[in-house]
């Protein structure tokens, strides 16, 4: 009796991991490095964001390792699901891209860890644990970009907003936070409707957003759209 008393104790104690990647020899790869590490149990692997919603919703794994660029449903978007059904998820976004962008949208999306896929036994492993342990963690090519992620974020507000729109696209967004649709802020612009399209890409671009209705909630927080 001791004995099974024993053995449940240690694989309550295991980290149960679920690996997402399109790449089968690397996951296949990835899931026997891991599942040889004491303490770590791979229960389940999928190879899109579509099946990695599905796997963590079945199995709650404590920690789950994301590619990013997938088919089906990118790692960026399976994270934002995972995370709208499960806020405490633990997310670590294992990729060959170290590119700003991918870094502010899988930190916008929930993940608490980025690694590139480079990156050591050692480094993934302790990654692991730290994320499991409701820890962050990056890897040590993104420290930098990272904590220059949070400096801008935590800086003092400037006199003008979005001080990287030119005046035009602050113009324009002071619109779209009002409501406005590009055909009536041509019409208000005497602006063709093709040049207003260019301007509200642009825009999109330079505040890192997908689509209109985050573009409206960034302006209203900074006290445009009041016209």
């Amino acid at each position: 009796m001791p004995e099974r008393s024993a053995a449940a104790s240690e694989s309550e104690s295991r980290i149960r991991i679920l690996l997402v990647d399109d790449h089968p020899i690397y996951r296949d790869g990835l899931e026997l490095l891991l599942g040889s590490i004491p303490g770590f149990e791979v229960v389940a692997a999928a190879g899109d964001g579509a099946e990695a919603v599905e796997a963590a919703r079945e199995h709650g794994p404590d920690v789950i390792v994301m590619d990013i660029q997938m088919p089906v449903m990118d790692g960026v978007e399976a994270t934002r699901r995972i995370v709208a059904d499960d806020p405490g998820a633990g997310i670590i976004v294992l990729t060959m891209s170290e590119d700003d962008e991918s870094v502010l949208q899988a930190m916008r999306a929930g993940a608490r860890g980025y690694l590139l896929k480079a990156a050591s036994q050692e480094d993934i492993a302790q990654a692991i644990r730290s994320v499991a342990g409701g820890g962050v963690i990056f890897g040590a090519a993104l420290a930098g970009r990272v904590a220059e992620f949070f400096a801008r974020a935590s800086a003092p507000a400037s006199a003008t907003p979005f001080p990287q729109l030119t005046p035009r696209e602050r113009e324009i967004l002071d619109l779209i936070a009002a409501g406005r649709t590009n055909p009536q802020i041509a019409q208000i612009l005497f602006l063709s409707p093709k040049t207003v399209r260019n301007h509200v890409s642009m825009i999109f671009t330079k505040l890192h957003v997908d689509d209109r209705g985050e573009a409206v909630v960034m302006a209203r927080e900074a006290g445009l759209g009041k016209l």
